[in-house]
């Protein structure tokens, strides 16, 4: 449980697997500040800290996270909450939030490029997966592709290179078949028949029904209302049928989770202001 410590890590992204990473840090007693777009993307919102965006606050494994601006940061800490802010390209590194100061910044938000330069510098840079070299573009990087390298951390090189492809059946990974606003047919965590439409894209006259490619779970489905674009992964169905793997942090980001932590605390310099 954090306490009040002015040192914080500001995650950039807040999707299921930048999720996994606040929780670690957060149940190790480190203060998260997470920073996001004004529309998120993530797929599985239930156990994403994005939706608080939308929602206004958010609870993943009963740690809440609230949407606030920079004036109400300090308050939102206080309350043991995850700060949830609009701010896409992470201006908040450049304001002055004395006494707090940004010890580390963890790049979650997966765009699988390199990424354009933090606009202040801070004592650790920690990007996550493919887009990322560590020594160039950051100082470390984090493995986030199932694998004997999952959660593996690396001070120098890059991770294993973008597949292109979903990891497992294929079919499970739901795609905008054209430009357009989506709408949902079905929630996550529902159960789900083959063929059944699961969502809609609405692109000026024309509706472009979204259908399941298996009987399953609704794992996860993008916000209803975004503008999505051809191609984009909007939704995934689980085979497993297991609604309560709805409401849990997966394997996979915990285990990037661990590896955050592990980056963070394995310098010294940062961990005396942590715990100072």
């Amino acid at each position: 449980m954090p306490t009040n410590n002015p040192a914080l890590v500001l995650l950039r992204g807040g999707g299921d697997l930048a999720t996994g990473a606040a929780l670690r840090l957060y149940r190790a007693g480190i203060q998260v500040v997470i920073a996001e777009l004004d529309q998120p993307l993530a797929v599985r919102r239930s156990v994403s800290f994005a939706e608080a965006i939308f929602e206004g606050q958010h609870v993943v494994e009963g740690l809440r996270a609230r949407r606030v601006k920079p004036e109400q940061l300090s308050t939102a800490l206080g309350e043991n909450e995850i700060p949830v802010l609009i701010d896409p390209n992470a201006d908040l590194l450049t304001f002055d939030l004395r006494p707090f100061t940004f010890v580390a910044v963890v790049d979650g938000r997966l765009i699988k490029q390199p990424p354009a330069p933090l606009p202040a510098p801070v004592p650790l840079h920690i990007g996550l997966g493919p887009g990322f070299e560590a020594g160039v573009n950051c100082d470390a990087v984090i493995e986030t592709r199932r694998s004997h390298t999952l959660g593996r951390v690396y001070w120098s090189g890059s991770t294993q290179a973008d597949s292109g492809q979903p990891e497992g059946d294929r079919r499970r990974v739901l795609r905008a078949p054209i430009d357009g606003i989506l709408s949902a047919r079905a929630t996550i965590g529902e159960h789900v028949e083959e063929g059944q439409v699961i969502a809609s894209i609405q692109a000026a006259e024309q509706t472009n029904n979204i259908q399941s490619p298996l009987t399953g779970v609704l794992r996860g489905l993008i916000h209803e209302g975004i503008y999505v674009t051809q191609g984009l992964k909007i939704g995934d169905v689980d085979p497993r049928d297991d609604p309560s793997a709805c409401s849990l942090v997966s394997d996979k980001a915990l285990a990037i989770g661990g590896a955050v932590l592990e980056a963070i605390l394995s310098r010294a310099e940062i961990r005396e202001k942590l715990w100072k």
